[in-house]
């Protein structure tokens, strides 16, 4: 049974009809664009939920008329709502200063037209002022405290491991062993660890629409009155928040600190013909999780400079340093099943040597091997719509710039092409939308600033060397394309539509590392096992018999208190708030010596700081590093060898895991509001107020307008 939904557009078929519910889990693997942990992997396939699907199916088709009436009736609102459309743009990470400098000279004039029409303020970011938080913040009108997501990573108190905050899949253990066949009698859980309910889910109970695009903290995806298609942190084929792939014929060579993997090319009888291995995901149906491969297979041709590349069955043609468009890559994991995904191909180099650059193997949306978004073909859908696109949550792959193995014109290439990938999302949901509410999130200014910071001040240690970047002015550049966006949806506003355009927080220079459990060592806090080499990652070498406080994670410090961690040894209570204070009080100004300059603003009491069921899930301490610094790399990864602060050579060059106080975001909207100072926490419940819907007692912003300017509808 086809029909017609009156918001999206999308041909909608019965869900029955696209059950196929058997999932095997690998391994979650620690790279990631951020360093740490990657979500896992589920792929799609359990021959008893199968079977049992089926039968599902067809009692599902006898009930279904029942259950339409029964949700309409559920839905039937009283609210009266004030406006007629609520358009919302989210620029992840755009900076205040930049912005505000580049509108005073007239280099953003849709930006000045509707803070003209309306309204431009600062908006006040979370403590932490990073992303996870941040957007987790502007979806529940909650602090950490009440949604539970404090950092891009946790930690496992059992082990000490770090996790990834947001999503966790579960494991299998109940299979059927055929020989060396592993077959999953049941389905793994993938849950969503963010808490409270988001603005749009609420809007749903009372008949509103809702079109949710890419907003951070969104896999597995809601389910609500709407469609959404999720983001951060939706993982790569590998399990991970992105891994590239390198291929070359140069033996050795470092391994990459995080981020990617080398793998060989061997020559096949000739100086022009090589092949491969594409390893993807672990084969959760065979003994022993071998990982699924493809042969890879090059043939170069010095003369016209191209490369044919072959994988399996795709066959692509390569310049050297120009990439591929969407390769797909189909993995077979037993007879029947396989597991397809998506990626972006380059040669780096074809002379003496072959080298070739594989992106991170992207879920692909035409036919999702997990759930990306809602309902579950609205991913293909858009596939099929504006054809392949992006499904890593962080999808513009950062690190193989960071490794140098890609350079700045292609990770600018990968940036506008996801961009404009967004764009096409954004108008094909704005085009559809009657009424109701369309949030989508540009990530591409954030990505930017990260990457090309270090061309917009002198002397920055990531730049030395670098004599007249081609990309000098990529920040101002993006905005200036933000803006382009700004106008052509102010150009679609009707009667009674509502504009804002937003980030979640700014950004800063990183010239300058913190090594917070190296700072623990020296001062006594943190101790190593006996002759252990502390240049291991994820504090494998520390003792924890001796060890009163550590850092994991991006964000802050946790005690290691008895009863709470594994091997605890500070007492909870007395014993554990003298111990933050003390931590506190030396941590608080901290000079970078060889430098001169104040590294930590202020170690902020989260005990202070937040409020509601989960804040005992946060660090102990949060750190408020000053402009220029953040954790340093190695720390991040668990290492506690080397100094306290080290240059910061990378091309991630710009960060904002500063004290929030020194990055606020950027509001403004096409009517005025009623509050000064206002915050992302307060975006949730005044989204609902637009709508006639009163916020939630649990919500903790305050809507910015009232409700006498707008007219009812």
């Amino acid at each position: 049974m086809t029909t017609t939904s009156d918001h999206s557009g999308m041909h909608r078929i019965h869900p029955a009809a696209f059950m196929l519910a058997c999932i095997a889990i690998a391994a979650p693997s620690t790279a990631d664009a951020y360093i740490g942990p990657g979500a896992g992997f589920a792929v799609l396939g359990s021959f008893a939920v199968i079977f049992v699907t089926m039968i599902l199916a067809g009692a599902s088709l006898l009930v279904w008329p029942f259950r339409m009436l029964w949700r309409a009736i559920r839905r039937r609102t009283k609210s009266k709502p004030l406006v007629r459309r609520l358009i919302v743009l989210g620029f992840d990470g755009q900076e205040t200063t930049i912005t505000e400098r580049m509108m005073a000279e007239g280099e953003l004039p849709y930006f000045q037209k509707l803070a003209a029409s309306g309204c431009y303020s600062r908006l006040r970011s979370t403590f932490p002022s990073i992303t996870p938080v941040a957007w987790s913040s502007f979806t529940t009108g909650t602090n950490p405290g009440k949604h539970n997501i404090f950092d891009f990573l946790d930690r496992d108190p059992r082990t000490y491991l770090p996790r990834l905050s947001s999503t966790e899949i579960g494991s299998v253990n109940r299979v059927l062993k055929l020989g060396k066949l592993r077959i999953p009698l049941a389905k793994p859980s993938i849950r969503l660890l963010r808490k409270s309910k988001p603005f749009w889910t609420i809007l749903g109970e009372h008949n509103i629409w809702s079109t949710i695009i890419r907003v951070p903290i969104t896999f597995p995806p809601d389910k609500f009155y709407g469609a959404q298609l999720g983001a951060m942190c939706i993982p790569d084929l590998l399990g991970t928040q992105g891994t590239f792939l390198f291929f070359t014929t140069r033996s050795g060579g470092e391994s990459f600190q995080e981020g990617g993997l080398q793998f060989e090319l061997s020559a096949n009888g000739s100086k022009d013909s090589f092949e491969g291995t594409i390893e993807g995901p672990e084969n959760s149906f065979l003994e022993g999780n071998p990982p699924m491969t493809l042969p890879l297979h090059i043939d170069v041709d010095r003369k016209t400079g191209r490369a044919l590349v072959s994988i399996d069955s795709e066959t692509v043609e390569l310049e050297p340093r120009v990439l591929s468009g969407w390769v797909k890559l189909s993995f077979k994991a037993i007879a029947g099943m396989k597991v397809t995904g998506i990626c972006r191909l380059m040669i780096t180099e074809m002379d003496e040597h072959v080298s070739l650059y594989v992106s991170p193997i992207n879920i692909e949306p035409e036919k999702p091997v997990m759930p990306i978004s809602h309902p579950s073909y609205y991913c293909s859908y858009l596939e099929k719509k504006l054809g392949s696109y992006a499904t890593l949550g962080l999808a513009e792959d950062t690190w193989a710039l960071n490794e140098k193995i890609t350079d700045d014109h292609t990770f600018m290439t990968q940036t506008s092409d996801i961009d404009n990938e967004r764009e096409e999302m954004l108008f094909a949901a704005l085009d559809r939308l009657k009424k109701g509410t369309l949030v989508t999130v540009f990530d591409a200014t954030d990505r930017v600033n990260h990457m090309f910071w270090r061309y917009t001040e002198e002397g920055h240690p990531a730049a030395e060397g670098i004599e007249n970047p081609e990309y000098a002015k990529a920040i101002e550049d993006q905005y200036r394309r933000n803006d382009e966006i700004v106008g052509k949806v102010m150009e679609r506003l009707g009667e009674g539509d509502v504009l804002w355009v937003l980030s979640d927080h700014g950004c800063t220079s990183f010239r300058r590392g913190v090594n917070l459990n190296a700072w623990l060592l020296e001062n006594g806090y943190l101790a190593l096992k006996d002759g252990a080499d502390a240049s291991e990652p994820w504090l494998q070498s520390v003792d924890w018999s001796r060890t009163k406080a550590y850092a994991v994670g991006l964000v802050g410090i946790f005690l290691n208190i008895e009863g709470r961690e594994a091997q605890g040894i500070v007492a909870s209570g007395a014993e554990a708030e003298a111990l933050k204070a003390e931590l506190k009080a030396k941590l608080d100004g901290l000079v970078d010596t060889e430098k001169g300059d104040v590294a930590i603003n202020d170690a902020f009491d989260t005990d202070k700081l937040y409020r509601g069921p989960y804040k005992g899930n946060a660090p102990d301490l949060l750190i408020g590093y000053n402009h220029g610094y953040r954790i340093s790399w190695d720390c991040a990864s668990g290492v506690v060898a080397g100094s306290v602060f080290d240059d910061n050579t990378k091309a991630w060059s710009g960060d904002h895991i500063v004290d929030p106080r020194l990055v606020p975001g950027i509001f403004l909207a096409n009517h005025p509001i009623d509050i000064e100072d206002p915050a992302i926490i307060d975006l949730a419940p005044t989204a609902l107020t637009l709508f006639g819907v009163k916020p939630l007692a649990h919500m903790e912003g305050t809507p910015i307008i009232s409700k006498d300017r707008f007219n009812r509808q």
